[in-house]
């Protein structure tokens, strides 16, 4: 194995390392660097998951390229002005001065530092600026979470004019997709044999693997559905249950009166979360928890809930707050229980003690999705387990089923694509001052309610519809927060089949009635095979739950399993029917 400069650079800044990792570099760092030596590239995309350690993989090459005088300089370009401080920080442990503070109206820095970080606005707003700082000094230029170089064509010709002339360029993301269609910067596209362009990645490292690894933890998604009641402008009064099939328009109403803090739902499952911290923290004795909020008057709102419940304070966050960047950081460092935020905690924030989260905004892009749950899998000890509460509404649950599914960035579509709302990408990660909507509210809540729906791993469904605070919801809330990823597995399995048991005995005692099932009961029923199937397959191929789901789905097509169809559903079981009697097919990675 190779050995790089700075081989005392820990492998998690400081004293995070995960359980398995090695005394210098994790495998998939180590990997990644010889990669890079072997082929000596101008540019190198590196594409890792949330909370594998690209930050100590970047650092790591800045060391040996400015130990071998390759570079002389170093500038790291981010999302945000706390990333900047981050940055700079974990730079500073390994010996390598970095000025965070750096202003365009300064044109240069200290000599004291090696270099500096700015924000992908900065040099957007100067680039001519950067161009001539990137030319006077051999420069590595480090775009973490490149994909914001992409945020607008505009943004994308600052990035290309400023750092074009760099003698190295390293591309950094955990989340390399985009649902719009503006290239990305020295990102490379390949054309597939369809015509259509995707990004090429020079080194991949995604969460499938990292969880086999043990360096990020796996996530268990409590989904809660619930019935919700609002008034339109026009006076009208509509009812409907969170997980009903619904018109686009009236999910999202729905989905907003239950985020609403009027309504009894969000202060429910806040406190359905709270008791889950609890239970994580008899394992996890530093256990913190996160409510991502929409703005800034919903994230009061749920500050003064969480206060209600558990006695003690929450950390706000907003992103007008100039102290933002130091609550962070004590956040970080304290054992206090919960931090409310507005979207800014939602990318490449490092608090690894998060392990328990509520999806408290409206946000719903797989990109958003992705940052946000990549908060909550930084793993530090072997068995860590991360619990997300979020509304049971189909674009999330898609997305849940699906985090082991790896993106490329896509050229050469349509912008819009399975009716997500593209312009949220950029709306994300914007700072705000005022809540989500300027115009006028399209209704009022007049009443909302919470029932536990299911919970989501690793591709499968497990539980029954059950009141808040009731047995058959401290069955799930109850689960361990230090297992093995089967062990959940097998828990979960063990908790449904326990209620399924108990569901049989009290209908025995009932007089027989006609069957009478909804289409909701019956494409219950229908998704439940579907998973005990792909269970099954799981066992026989080693495949991941998630992965087998995926190729289910390009073979028969449809909406991902949360949101298909009776129909959809009973194609998949049929096709894994016919590959159990097949001898041993394989199923595409």
């Amino acid at each position: 194995m190779s050995t790089f400069a700075a081989s005392d650079t820990p492998p998690a800044l400081p004293n995070r390392a995960p359980w398995g990792t090695a005394t210098a570099l994790r495998a998939w760092q180590q990997g990644a660097l010889e990669e890079y030596f072997r082929t000596g590239p101008r540019d190198f995309l590196a594409v890792a998951t949330p909370g594998a350690g690209k930050t100590t993989f970047a650092l790591r090459l800045a060391a040996e390229l400015l130990h071998r005088k390759i570079v002389a300089r170093i500038t790291v370009v981010c999302p945000t002005e706390h990333l900047k401080r981050q940055w700079a920080d974990s730079a500073a442990r390994v010996g390598i001065k970095i000025d965070p503070e750096f202003k365009n109206s300064q044109g240069r820095t200290a000599k004291d530092f090696q270099g500096v970080a700015v924000t992908y606005a900065q040099v957007a707003a100067h680039p001519a600026l950067h161009r001539n700082r990137t030319e006077s000094l051999k420069t590595l230029v480090v775009l973490d979470e490149v994909h914001h170089a992409g945020d607008g064509r505009s943004w994308g010709d600052a990035i290309r004019e400023a750092f074009d002339p760099a003698a190295r360029r390293l591309s950094l993301s955990g989340t390399p997709f985009r649902t719009d269609i503006n290239p990305i910067p020295f990102v490379l596209y390949e054309e597939g044999p369809d015509g259509i362009r995707r990004s090429r990645a020079d080194y991949t490292y995604g969460y499938g693997p990292a969880l086999a690894d043990g360096v990020v933890r796996p996530v268990i998604f409590l989904a809660y559905a619930g019935d919700m009641r609002w008034r339109t402008r026009a006076g009208d009064e509509i009812t409907a249950s969170l997980s009903d099939p619904l018109t686009q328009d009236q999910t999202a109403q729905a989905w907003r009166a239950a985020l609403d803090p009027k309504g009894d739902w969000i202060k429910q499952v806040i406190a359905a979360a709270d008791r889950r911290l609890t239970e994580v923290r008899r394992g996890v004795p530093d256990a913190g928890g996160l409510v991502i909020a929409s703005d800034h008057e919903a994230a009061r709102a749920y500050a003064k809930m969480i206060r209600e419940i558990t006695n003690t304070k929450a950390t706000v966050v907003l992103s007008d707050d100039p102290g933002a960047s130091k609550k962070i950081k004590q956040f970080s460092a304290s054992e206090d229980r919960w931090m409310v935020a507005v979207r800014m905690v939602s990318e490449g924030v490092d608090i690894p003690r998060l392990c328990v989260g509520v999806y408290a905004t409206s946000t719903s892009t797989p990109l958003f999705f992705a940052q946000a749950i990549g908060r909550f899998v930084r793993a530090r000890k072997r068995g860590e387990t991360a619990s997300v509460f979020l509304p049971s509404v189909p674009t999330l649950m898609g997305h849940a089923a699906e985090m082991e599914t790896e993106r490329d960035h896509v050229l050469d579509r349509p912008v819009r694509e399975d009716g997500l709302d593209d312009d949220l990408i950029a709306e994300a990660n914007r700072q705000r001052d005022n809540p989500d909507v300027g115009e006028e509210l399209p209704f009022e809540t007049v009443e909302a309610s919470a029932t536990f729906d299911r919970v989501v791993f690793d591709g499968g469904e497990f539980g029954m519809t059950a009141a808040p605070g009731s047995p058959e919801e401290e069955d799930f809330l109850g689960i361990p927060g230090l297992l093995e990823p089967d062990q959940v597995a097998q828990l979960l399995k063990q908790r449904q089949a326990e209620q399924l048991a108990a569901q049989r005995r009290n209908k025995k005692g009932e007089a027989a009635a006609p069957e009478d099932h909804t289409a909701a009961e019956d494409l219950h029923a229908l998704r439940k095979e579907l998973n005990n199937l792909v269970g099954a397959w799981h066992h026989r191929t080693g495949q991941p739950h998630g992965v087998i789901h995926a190729e289910l789905r390009r073979v028969c097509g449809g909406p991902p399993s949360a949101q298909a169809s009776s129909e959809d559903v009973s194609k998949r079981i049929a096709k894994i029917r016919e590959w159990a009697a097949r001898p041993m097919p394989r199923v595409r990675d």
